[in-house]
């Protein structure tokens, strides 16, 4: 068994969520990310992968107060379980997604530098579950185990090519915002190879949200 995976992620016209550069882009209107935070607060567990921690340094926390207490008066954490989706164990000791703020869930191949492990212990608990690579498959059954029955993923495309290509998302969200970033080596919403045969996905629901279209695709 695994929880429900959707991923969220907003996208330029031209299909980037970066610059050439990777850099920190605001791709969202404001309206998005009231919408953004309220789905981060009805998740479980937000999900990332290690190149968004190391660019982004996100805290991966719900930003309204309101929404946390919404969450705390069903019985819930202020904010949801923080995943970090880290192979080689890269992720910074001083990283953001080690506060305290939240619980915090390091998954690592068994390729990781022990000694990182050993003091990564300190600030999170870590999933060990692969030979070079995460094994996804067996990081969502884990989450599943202790509770957690909704998983928001909120990038990078690595990520997001590899929960696809083991067939562990259930929906798609993107908010396509009015701009155009261009360049060919920027990153996208789902980098990595070309699937054999594309994935398909049906349409569930859109709306406008300021500058932008918000679209959510169930997967087949």
């Amino acid at each position: 068994m695994r929880p429900f995976v959707f991923i969220n992620l907003a996208s330029s016209l031209d299909g980037k969520i970066s610059n050439e550069r990777r850099e920190q882009v605001r791709i969202s209107s404001p309206e998005d990310f009231e919408v953004v935070d309220r789905l981060r607060a009805e998740s479980d567990a937000v999900m990332v992968g290690i190149g968004t921690i190391i660019s982004d340094d996100p805290k991966l926390t719900v930003k309204s107060e309101e929404l946390k207490m919404v969450r705390l008066e069903k019985g819930l954490k202020a904010n949801p379980t923080r995943v970090v989706v880290d192979s080689r164990c890269r992720i910074p000791l001083s990283s953001h997604t080690l506060n305290d703020e939240a619980e915090t869930i390091v998954a690592v191949s068994r390729r990781a530098d022990r000694e990182k492990v050993e003091k990564l212990r300190q600030k999170a608990e870590v999933f060990v579950a692969g030979e070079e690579r995460v094994n996804l498959r067996a990081l969502l059954e884990h989450l599943y185990s202790r509770g957690i029955r909704k998983v928001m993923v909120e990038g990078g495309g690595e990520l997001n090519h590899s929960l696809i290509k083991d067939g562990l998302v259930d929906e798609f969200r993107v908010f396509y915002s009015g701009m155009i970033i261009g360049g060919k080596n920027s990153p996208t919403p789902v980098d990595g190879g070309s699937f054999e045969t594309p994935v398909k996905a049906e349409l569930k629901s859109y709306e406008v949200l300021g500058n932008g279209i918000a679209v959510i695709w169930r997967l087949c």
